[in-house]
């Protein structure tokens, strides 16, 4: 079926049903919300990142690793909080991996290797001390219930976490958003990573 101009001016409003002033307006109330937690969450990355390199640090694990990099900051300072989790942990998962492929640091990495054992290979190569295994592992188990069901008898659940904790679901996302971004820096900022 061909359409004809006015029949695409039809379809598209059809499926708009906004007008871009209202869109603005969306917009804009969205940048606002919130604007006093954006700005305390935009200042401690910028915190955070005195810990990396003078230059920065180097992402290895190409545009996956960045772009999990930068839209994790973006999320953080979205208050988008699971989206935090998900992506620091693509990030160190990518970074690791990445690092012990590109710097021969290892025998031949399989195609694909599970995160436990890339965590393995850089304590056995002490990259990583004991605490940020920990942490690392801590990281995996607050991804996991965002990207499988858990029913509430898993100790991961994130109800269940709540009421064991007494902090309501979504304030335990936030605070594991927060661990995550510090936790995600903190790894960035290791030597191997450091620029300058």
């Amino acid at each position: 079926m061909i359409l004809n101009e006015e029949d695409h001016n039809t379809q598209a409003d059809l499926l708009s049903g906004i007008s871009d002033l209202d869109a603005v307006r969306h917009l804009l109330a969205e940048l606002h919300d919130d604007l006093l937690g954006k700005i305390t969450r935009y200042r401690h990355l910028a915190d955070l990142g005195g810990g990396l390199g003078p230059q920065g640090s180097m992402v290895f694990g190409g545009v996956a690793t960045l772009n999990a990099w930068e839209e994790a900051r973006s999320s953080f300072v979205q208050g988008n909080f699971a989206a935090t989790i998900l992506l620091c942990q693509s990030l160190v998962e990518n970074l690791l991996a990445a690092f012990l492929h590109a710097g021969l640091m290892t025998d031949d990495l399989p195609a694909r290797i599970a995160f436990r054992d890339t965590l393995k290979r850089c304590q056995d190569r002490n990259m990583v001390s004991s605490q940020d295994a920990g942490d690392l592992e801590k990281l995996m188990s607050l991804r996991n219930p965002l990207s499988h069901f858990r029913t509430v008898q898993d100790n991961q659940n994130i109800d269940r976490r709540a009421i064991q904790t007494g902090i309501n679901s979504s304030s335990l996302i936030k605070q594991d958003g927060w661990f995550a971004i510090g936790l995600a820096v903190r790894i960035l900022a290791k030597p191997q990573f450091r620029v300058g």
